[in-house]
C-alpha cells in the first residue's frame, strides 16, 4: 500500500510540473565563477552581456540537398525504406564473397 502511495505521488508531481509549461532556465555558476543561465533545450549562455557578446556565434545548420530518385526497399509501402543520402543506400551485399 505505500508502495502504491509513493507511485501515486510521484505521478501526480510528474503531472503537475509537466502542466505548468514549459521549463525555464536555471542560473547556475561554473567553476571558474561565471554565472552562467541553462537553457532547456540544452544549450547555455552567460548572465553577463558582455560575456555573452563576445562568445563566437553557433554556426547555422547545413542544409540537406533534397532526397533525389526512389527509395529502396519495402514493399507497396509496407517495411523499412531506405532512402537517397542513407549510408546503406547502394551498399550492395554484405556477403563478401558477393563483393
Amino acid at each position: 500500500m505505500r508502495l502504491l502511495t509513493i507511485a501515486t505521488a510521484v505521478l501526480v508531481a510528474g503531472s503537475a510540473g509537466a502542466a505548468l509549461g514549459q521549463a525555464q532556465p536555471i542560473e547556475a555558476t561554473t567553476a571558474s565563477g561565471d554565472k552562467v543561465r541553462l537553457l532547456p533545450d540544452g544549450r547555455w549562455e552567460y548572465v553577463d552581456p558582455r560575456k555573452q557578446a563576445a562568445m563566437p556565434k553557433p554556426a547555422a545548420p547545413a542544409a540537406q540537398a533534397p532526397a533525389s530518385g526512389p527509395a529502396q526497399g519495402g514493399l507497396f509501402g509496407i517495411g523499412r525504406t531506405i532512402q537517397p543520402g542513407d549510408p546503406d543506400y547502394n551498399r550492395g551485399s554484405l556477403n563478401p564473397r558477393g563483393r
